[in-house]
């Protein structure tokens, strides 16, 4: 099982994915910096969006964003 032993590849191709039998040695850390990359831009996103959200229309019932959004936050101060 495995598929075989490797074979002989041509060393001048260029592979986005990292070519024939790619294995970092560095892929922990790697994968650390992206995810916190991705964990650092949707804190952002989820930020101003909830900073900016305005509803023209209230609900009736309670809804999860009014945990986060700025205006129902402003409204329990009061």
């Amino acid at each position: 099982m495995g598929g075989g032993e490797r074979y002989p590849y041509p060393k001048a191709v260029w592979s986005p994915a990292g070519g024939w039998w790619t294995r970092p040695s560095n892929w922990k850390s790697n994968t650390a910096i992206a995810f916190a990359g991705i964990l650092g831009v949707t804190y952002a996103v989820w930020s101003v969006s909830a900073e900016k959200e305005r509803r023209l229309v209230q609900p009736y019932r309670s809804i999860p964003s009014m945990m986060w959004a700025k205006e129902y936050q402003d409204m329990k101060k009061e």
